[in-house]
């Protein structure tokens, strides 16, 4: 490395560095102020790791078993510290191997920044050994995504990258390097990127339709609303709260907004959406003000749009305005980050009671608390159900874990049942619906949040797709804990089998090995339970445990979950049983 002193306007002098790509790029993401990386070695990226071998004193690199585990990882790292998470991978096929993870982040608004090794650039175009268009490829999942052909666009290219994913909307972006500028020197300067000509990642608000918005919760006799991510993503959480106690307004969550609210709230509703409560699904269609903050009405929330909230007025609240009308129409779009806008709403709305109101929800919740809620939790049937498992961690851990949750029933069941005290507590896949998400996705949680307990609830399925990650767990003795419920089923594959193809399980039983050898020959603690009465002091050692630590639950074997709202039809037809 040469040191330089330069003349600049003016007379004066500056310093730089003259360096090679690969450790620009390091030196680059501790401008960044990165910490962990995730990623997998390999032929094109190796001149970035041979630097990053340098700097293992200033920056953790997490060797995964797989590049899904690597994406997925620097997702859960995302979702509960509120950083960008930075995975890395070679050319071809571990570029590739990252394109579902990129794909999730990229429909759960999660800031991730994917850099990926290339060969040279008088190799591209010419099929060369690993060499695959990942710019093309990952074009159609990716915020923003670039290849660098020249050592020299490393410093400007990378501060974007981070700009990109983290502002506004956030999500993923792909830096895509060949190996010579990887290789090549320049003179390395770093500036952090605070604006790029014509991106505005934040709408300006507009006080017209914040006011307009306030004037129809004003008049509302019956208004609710629907929060999402947005609220947890712009850190609105206390701006939320004093909302619905202004207003006294029922609240209820999307899958990937529940936390923001917590759960014991009595203005808590629960979750909507196809498996979520059933009040709040059934009086969406009973409302006279929907108030959507931070939420995209995807299809799992809204059902048949021809049925949904017609009798209401909607608002809706976002920063991404083309959300606005892309499939609920609205009456008042209020843009921006919900927490400016609603700080600016909150003044504006009068203080009030709606107790007819709230006595629809509590008489709903009581008609589901009976017929579903309490024999799950309390069941009598001789086999263990996968609610009383989450029942059983909500009492261990007081509603104060992580709970990340993979794809499927045991989702569902977790979103369900699990109780939050605090925000950043839900990390799942819910647009894309990534099974395997959940074991590396929860490596990544507890690196984001080492001082919080964060437990992993998977499906048998779920967990046989990212089994390698063990290894992981065994290389950084992460204690993350993981809780598989074993029903030998695809399990919500199967429940749709059950209810709408006259119970022909077609390919959905699964013949499972011995977890509790396989998870032991990873030097991990592991347990299977298969009674009742062994279930709360299991529960009890893992979370007692400082180590990883592995729980199997044998559950009933065709159990679902309930309510459910069955595919295109209305929310306010939601099935008790």
């Amino acid at each position: 490395m040469n040191t330089e002193t330069v003349k600049i306007k003016q007379g004066k002098t500056k310093t730089t560095q003259r360096i090679s790509g690969s450790e620009a790029i390091i030196k680059c993401l501790l401008a960044e102020g990165v910490d962990v990386l995730y990623g997998y070695p390999g032929g094109a990226i190796m001149p970035v790791y041979d630097e990053l071998y340098k700097y293992q004193d200033k920056i953790h690199h997490v060797l995964t078993r797989h590049e899904q585990g690597a994406i997925h990882a620097a997702q859960g790292y995302a979702r509960v510290s509120g950083k960008a998470g930075v995975a890395i991978a070679t050319s071809g096929p571990g570029a590739t191997n990252l394109i579902t993870g990129i794909a999730d982040a990229q429909i759960d608004s999660t800031p991730v920044v994917c850099i990926t090794g290339q060969v040279s650039s008088h190799l591209l175009g010419s099929d060369a050994f690993q060499e695959t268009d990942i710019v093309s490829i990952s074009t159609p999942v990716t915020k923003w995504n670039y290849q660098i052909t020249k050592s020299s666009e490393i410093p400007e290219i990378l501060a974007k990258a981070f700009y990109i994913a983290k502002s506004g909307r956030p999500g993923p972006v792909l830096i895509d390097i060949t190996k010579d500028a990887q290789f090549g020197e320049f003179d390395f300067e770093y500036k952090k990127c605070e604006k790029i000509r014509s991106y505005n990642p934040v709408p300006k608000m507009d006080m017209a339709q914040v006011k307009a918005a306030a004037e129809l919760i004003n008049k509302a006799k019956k208004p609710f609303i629907v929060l999402g991510q947005g609220v947890i993503l712009a850190n609105a959480e206390e701006e939320l709260k004093s909302l619905v106690e202004k207003a006294d307004i029922p609240a209820a969550s999307t899958l990937l907004g529940l936390s923001a609210l917590p759960t014991e709230h009595e203005l808590n509703m629960g979750m909507v959406g196809m498996h979520g409560h059933y009040a709040p699904n059934v009086l969406t269609n009973d409302c006279d003000v929907l108030i959507a903050i931070g939420m995209r009405f995807d299809d799992r929330v809204t059902g048949n749009l021809e049925t949904y909230a017609k009798q209401a007025k909607v608002i809706h609240f976002d920063i991404d305005p083309s959300e606005i009308d892309k499939n609920v129409k609205t009456d008042v779009a209020v843009l921006g980050t919900v927490k400016e806008t609603l700080s600016a709403l909150i003044p504006l709305i009068n203080p009030n009671k709606n107790e007819e109101w709230h006595k629809k929800f509590k008489d709903l919740h009581q008609i589901e608390h009976e017929e579903v809620i309490h024999p799950e939790i309390n069941p009598t049937k001789e086999k263990l159900t996968m609610g009383e498992v989450i029942n059983a961690i909500n009492k261990e851990t007081n509603g104060e874990a992580i709970i990340v949750s993979d794809v499927g029933q045991n989702q569902m069941f977790a979103s369900r049942y699990a109780d939050f005290k605090q925000s950043k507590s839900v990390v799942t896949s819910g647009g894309l619906g990534t099974m395997g998400f959940s074991l590396p996705a929860s490596i990544g949680a507890k690196m984001g949040a080492p001082e919080r307990e964060v437990v992993a609830i998977i499906g048998d399925g779920g967990f046989q797709m990212t089994i390698q990650e063990l290894g992981t767990i065994l290389q950084t003795k992460v204690p993350v804990k993981m809780v598989v419920l074993n029903n030998e089923f695809l399990g919500m594959v199967r429940q749709w089998q059950e209810l709408f193809f006259d119970k022909r399980y077609a390919s959905t039983v699964m013949t499972n090995p011995n977890f509790i050898k396989i998870v032991e020959g990873y030097g991990i603690q592991a347990k299977r339970v298969t009674k009742r009465e062994n279930l709360s002091n299991a529960v009890s050692e893992m979370i007692a445990s400082n180590e990883p630590y592995f729980l199997e639950v044998i559950v009933e074997k065709e159990g679902n979950v309930f309510p459910m709202i069955p595919s295109g039809a209305t929310v306010s037809d939601v099935r008790l049983k």
